[in-house]
């Protein structure tokens, strides 16, 4: 990752911790305050979902065209975007405690995210399981594949058409209908933009890592 990409995440994240606190927000019931945990529990979900399809992405490409490289750009966004999903979930349950009253109310969102992780976690396990890497990498491939798509309706879907307490699920009003003024837009899509970047940071650093490893293994089996 480019210097001046690590220095725009660093920069966008620190203007989210200074503007998100220092910018009014709207007072609605019972949120009041809390509102402002939004500059940090929704973007770090929108970071995950971002990290988990570039994973993807290159699952596909591995199933299409194998390489150690790709499996291990796989398996690394997977491992962030599972960082920053623990992240999401961790802070909507601090949030959950001060607007709902009880870290866990059995929400469909919430019960729909924590689904998808055990489904992520599940992909980790795979991959400990198979001691051949080619049979590995390809089976962990598919799986990556099908839990990504998984994800999708159990987060953004399902909650959709149940009753949901989230805004945006089960007939409520998204964020950007009733409460996300000018001044909260300011500081949120910055924060998106910041929590993906620094999720693709710390995922090349886990890339970069992995390739050098494996550069000295096959140095020392010649």
């Amino acid at each position: 990752m480019k210097t001046w990409l690590k220095v725009l995440a660093t920069l966008l994240l620190l203007y989210t911790i200074v503007a998100g606190f220092l910018f009014d927000v709207p007072r609605l019931n019972i949120v009041n305050e809390t509102i402002r945990a939004l500059y940090f529990h929704v973007p770090m979900w929108f970071g995950m979902v971002v990290l988990f399809l570039v994973s993807t992405v290159y699952s596909i490409q591995y199933l299409r065209n194998p390489s150690i490289e790709k499996d291990i750009y796989a398996v690394e966004f997977a491992n962030t975007g599972l960082l920053l999903g623990l992240l999401g979930i961790v802070t909507g349950m601090i949030w959950a405690n001060y607007t709902w009253g009880s870290p866990w109310h059995g929400d469909p969102k919430q019960n729909g995210a924590a689904i998808s992780l055990l489904v992520y976690l599940a992909y980790f396990v795979l991959r400990g399981s198979v001691e051949n890497e080619d049979q590995r990498a390809r089976l962990s491939a598919v799986y990556n594949i099908f839990a990504f798509s998984a994800m999708i309706p159990l987060i953004f879907v399902i909650p959709r058409m149940t009753s949901s307490m989230h805004p945006g699920s089960g007939g409520n009003p998204g964020f950007n209908m009733y409460d996300l003024d000018s001044k909260m837009r300011m500081v949120f899509y910055p924060a998106v933009a910041g929590w993906i970047l620094l999720g693709v940071w710390i995922a090349s650093l886990r890339i970069r890592v992995r390739l050098i490893d494996e550069k000295i293994q096959n140095l020392e089996n010649e």
